[in-house]
């Protein structure tokens, strides 16, 4: 039996990656080969930098917040510890917006952290 081709399976296929390749900077959008292995790089990074963008968005929250716990006198450990004690449900996002953009309210909190 003689081989046959599905030639408008493999198009389809070409022109998808080179369609996902729009934009690269020279042969990159135009070559199929380049382009593939440029648009398949670029899938692993977006999906392993989608797991990191919530860590390094954990990070600055807690550095934020530990720069605010700093000013009114408390460590982040300590601040944390006290919300926990004094059964404040907060999360790490929420409170570093007050530390960042209310440094009254959050400065409240702190106080109640305290126990004051």
């Amino acid at each position: 039996m003689p081989r046959s081709t599905n030639n408008v399976a493999a198009k389809r296929r070409k022109k998808g990656y080179l369609k996902a390749a729009k934009g690269y900077f020279g042969v990159r959008s135009r070559l199929y080969k380049l382009a593939r292995q440029t648009v398949e790089k670029g899938w692993s990074y977006a999906y392993r930098d989608r797991k990191q963008r919530k860590r390094y968005f954990r990070r600055l929250w807690i550095t934020r917040i530990n720069a605010g716990s700093r000013i009114n006198g408390l460590s982040y450990s300590q601040l944390i510890h006290g919300l926990h004690n004094a059964q404040i449900k907060i999360n790490r996002k929420v409170l570093a917006h007050l530390a960042w953009h209310d440094a009254e309210a959050f400065a409240h909190i702190c106080r109640m952290a305290k126990g004051e």
